[in-house]
């Protein structure tokens, strides 16, 4: 398993001594609402922790629990530092932050630029895993920058392993060797969960990214931002990136996703429908898409998040000139609409559930769903406590 440093280290935070700083702060992590929530992270502002704790050109930022133990943590690329308080419903802890040494923990997010497959990225966590395609696929599939999802029944990390056994021939990532295995079909649609504009009730779709910048990549969290060639919607150019985000524990990615216009735009999330033995829920916050059961994968469960809302959900469907066949492909989708106000970038959760690991109906992951749109609502409260 990968071991990457959970802390950054501190000469990128120095600052002289000043009357009342000390080595050590204790925050208390509370979580107010009536369900558990032990694989949430908390984010704490570093500018809240080193107007008091001195750091210096030897120490980082480590996190002790009340039995005195250092947990995992990681300072993120936007200056938080996290880490998993482990909270069941009602329940509050107390931790400390000190100054120590460097420590290296297990990783349980993990993302790479995949030159080695055509350009592909790849995402995961102790939980899901995700890809997206890049410029490399164009000339050979044709253009498509749905997400796609690989189905993982396990706590480890399985990026490498699938690609390097498949590249091999050794074990194909479309077979289930123990672990999981890729059965999402894409092709030139939203898959599972990206985002385009809808304009004039029209889905304007982009190509495969053009750039790749990985911002944080383990322990805990792993965020990376993609930036696609600029798009014409509607007889205007528009520039688009993505900014995706994956915690430890979570079912779900965040995307940031940021169009560049100077007027509101509509813009829809979709997850490709499929014909026949499907079902939809959908509320003001949440869509979930149940994926037709097969004998290979059993059932898979799709969703999609808002943490502002959505103005609608619809079924939208199209056609799309097939490069590789010269004929016409049909696609449906299952869209969550909103609209992008300019200089404010959509934030949303898209991401599944499988039968096969942890979540056996759909029900199952709905109640997922639902607790995890309202954690969003009601983050874990931080209380700085006088030391």
């Amino acid at each position: 398993m990968k071991k990457i440093s959970g802390l950054i280290f501190a000469g990128m935070f120095l600052f002289s001594c000043s009357p009342g700083k000390k080595t050590s702060m204790t925050v208390t992590v509370e979580n107010t609402v009536g369900f558990d929530r032990v694989a949430d992270l908390v984010e704490i502002p570093l500018d809240s922790i080193k107007t008091k704790v001195i750091l210096t050109d030897s120490a980082v930022y480590t996190v002790k629990n009340s039995a005195g133990e250092i947990i995992p943590s990681q300072v993120t690329y936007d200056r938080k530092l996290i880490f998993q308080p482990e909270l069941k419903a009602g329940e509050s802890k107390s931790f400390v932050i000190a100054t120590g040494t460097a420590q290296s923990y297990a990783s349980k997010t993990y993302g790479r630029f995949i030159t080695e497959r055509k350009d592909d990225f790849a995402w995961e966590n102790d939980r899901v895993a995700f890809r997206i395609y890049g410029p490399a696929l164009i000339e050979i599939d044709g253009p498509s920058n749905g997400l796609d999802i690989w189905y993982k029944r396990t706590n480890a990390l399985i990026i490498d392993k699938w690609y390097k056994a498949d590249l091999a021939g050794e074990a194909s990532y479309h077979e289930d060797h123990g672990e999981g295995f890729d059965d999402y079909k894409v092709g030139r649609s939203l898959g599972a969960g990206a985002m385009a504009p809808y304009t004039n009730g029209k889905l304007w779709l982009n190509e495969n990214f053009a750039a790749e910048e990985i911002l944080d990549n383990g322990p805990l969290r792993t965020t990376f931002k993609l930036t696609y060639k600029d798009l014409l919607v509607d007889g205007k150019s528009v520039a688009e990136n993505r900014t995706i985000s994956i915690d430890a524990g979570s079912q779900l990615s965040k995307i940031v996703q940021a169009y560049t216009i100077k007027e509101p735009m509509q813009v829809a999330a979709g997850i490709v429908k499929r014909e026949n033995n499907d079902s939809i829920i959908s509320t003001d916050k949440y869509v979930i898409y149940s994926e037709p059961k097969s004998d290979k994968a059993g059932n898979v469960y799709l969703a999609l998040v808002f943490p502002e809302g959505i103005s609608g959900s619809i079924v939208d469907a199209y056609t799309v000139d097939n490069p590789k066949t010269k004929k016409k492909d049909a696609y449906s989708h299952v869209l969550a609409i909103t609209t992008q106000q300019p200089n404010i970038p959509v934030t949303y959760y898209t991401g599944y559930g499988w039968s096969e690991f942890g979540f056996v109906a759909v029900a199952d992951f709905e109640k997922y769903v639902k607790e995890f749109s309202e954690g969003l609502k009601v983050p874990l409260v931080v209380t700085y406590n006088a030391d």
